[in-house]
């Protein structure tokens, strides 16, 4: 993707990922065809709890998992405190900033918290990476009880 002579193109996506499934799997295959490096940034188990209730599976065991697959090159897990009112990943994508923002699943610009970021920091926002929502971790969790 990138020249002989420029930086390589950063593509960033973000999610709990808690637990990861096919739909996460594919949406970070796609991504990675859309730039030369991957990072996946996880929401930590502060987000999770107040997102959902509780996390599933703990934040370094879904970073290590999501780190072994062969398209992601980093995970780095959000900084977000104890019972967060920001649930966006800006301030990760301020500290990363990615040229390319991927977003999957039901994601679209007008529900997306981190549209004005990207605009400011001049990072694309691409949506519908992984051909759209197929899974679902809540469904997951829900048909094991």
């Amino acid at each position: 993707m990138a020249g002989k002579h420029s930086r390589p193109i950063v593509v960033a996506v973000s999610g709990g990922f808690d637990p990861l499934h096919i739909g996460h799997v594919r949406m970070f295959q796609e991504a990675k065809k859309a730039g030369d490096k991957l990072i996946v940034i996880v929401n930590n188990d502060h987000w999770l709890r107040k997102k959902k209730g509780k996390e599933f599976m703990p934040e370094e065991e879904r970073a290590e998992v999501i780190k072994a697959l062969g398209c992601v090159d980093e995970v780095i897990l959000t900084k977000h405190s104890e019972n967060p009112q920001d649930l966006s990943v800006c301030e990760s994508l301020r500290e990363i900033k990615p040229d390319i923002f991927a977003n999957g699943g039901d994601r679209k610009e007008d529900n997306t918290p981190e549209s004005q970021v990207c605009s400011e920091l001049g990072i694309k926002m691409i949506f519908n990476i992984g051909g759209g929502k197929v899974q679902s971790s809540s469904w997951l969790i829900s048909r094991s009880k």
